[in-house]
């Protein structure tokens, strides 16, 4: 039997390699002559630093203090390569595991990432690679241009504050100091193809989780509408439609103002890892994450890896620490919930590597 457990994050929980591990080692329990390949993943969100520090030797993390969404310091650090490309991470600078239970719908932004991005400038860089998912705010990455030196004022000409707030406030946008990327260019990795606005968007789609009520999305819709049309007056070609532009509260929407490229988060950690030269030797792919639901099937993790088996005419069995009602099953061989398994969230959250160990093992007994 040869297994390949490539699982995300469980956000908030453990990380993708450490969860990997637990369910590999309930399976070994059961099936101790299995032949088990870890492909830990991400997707541009919370473990991407991770991912490409594993996958790439001579990467070294470089320690950043920056603003935090709710507006004090954090320690984080971005990555750079043996080839000079600089790796960033929104989740660990402007993430929505930085606030802990809080949310702050209105004021969280993205100025930590801008911050992050900048360190990585000033070290010279030759290109950059950034993952946007696992945001906090829905600022439209308003926070991270004016890190990078755009100025964002109101109607009198005074500048604006922080977050979604100040975004309601924007009247004119300078980005005449605004850094420039480097020669080498911005690829940016991210895990769902949302529109900036619309139905689809960026606050609708995502604004709920980060703290928004119906009434704030109608709002805040319109906010980053007028936003929108501010930038295009000194970008013509940002296009609110892009997919991807919805990502990280709007955030793909800024970069792609700055001259960055989008492209899927999943597919480019799975070319990193070779992750398609190990499911095609496997017999089972185990992959998941903490909340497989309805966006799942939008750049995720657990829909890239089914994706890819199914090319291969592999199997597929998804881990989650929860399942939802919305949720698309269908071309699974296997689900497994840790909640179910653990009799509740929080039992299961307490103790995630035991829940994941369990999972291995009734995957093991079942594929005997």
């Amino acid at each position: 039997m040869s297994v390949v457990v490539a699982l995300d994050s469980l956000k908030g929980s453990l990380p993708a390699a450490a969860a990997s591990a637990a369910l590999a080692d309930g399976w070994r329990e059961v099936d101790p002559a299995a032949e088990i390949v870890l492909r830990p993943m991400a997707d541009g969100g919370e473990g991407t630093l991770d991912a490409f520090a594993a996958a790439v030797p001579g990467a070294q993390r470089r320690p950043v203090r920056v603003r935090g969404p709710r507006g004090t310091l954090v320690d984080a650090a971005w990555l750079l390569l043996p080839d000079g490309t600089g790796v960033v991470e929104l989740a660990s600078t402007s993430g929505i595991e930085l606030l802990g239970e809080d949310r702050l719908p209105w004021d969280a932004d993205t100025t930590g990432f801008g911050q992050a991005i900048a360190a990585a400038l000033d070290a010279g860089v030759e290109r950059l690679v950034l993952g946007i998912g696992s945001s906090a705010s829905t600022d439209g990455g308003s926070g991270m241009l004016r890190a990078l030196g755009a100025r964002m004022v109101d109607a009198d000409g005074r500048d604006v504050p922080a977050g979604a707030r100040g975004l309601a406030a924007v009247s004119a946008i300078d980005f005449s100091h605004l850094r420039t990327p480097p020669a080498g260019g911005v690829t940016v990795l991210s895990d769902v193809t949302n529109p900036l606005t619309g139905p689809a968007g960026a606050a609708a789609v995502f604004g709920p989780q980060k703290g928004l009520t119906a009434a704030d999305v109608e709002v805040v819709d319109g906010v980053l509408e007028r936003y929108a049309a501010c930038i295009a007056r000194r970008v013509p070609a940002a296009d609110p439609l892009l997919p991807g532009a919805g990502a990280a509260g709007g955030t793909g929407f800024a970069l792609a103002a700055w001259g960055a490229d989008l492209v899927p988060g999943a597919q480019r950690i799975a070319d990193l890892v070779d992750l398609a030269g190990a499911v095609a030797a496997a017999s089972l792919v185990v992959t998941g994450e903490g909340a497989f639901d309805g966006q799942s099937a939008a750049g995720k993790v657990p829909a890239f890896v089914q994706g890819l088996a199914a090319a291969h005419g592999v199997p597929v069995a998804v881990v989650a620490g929860r399942i939802a009602a919305d949720a698309d099953t269908a071309g699974f061989a296997h689900t497994i919930s840790l909640t179910d398994l653990a009799g509740g969230a929080a039992a299961s959250m307490a103790d995630p590597a035991r829940w994941l160990a369990e999972a291995g093992r009734r995957l093991a007994t079942r594929s005997a």
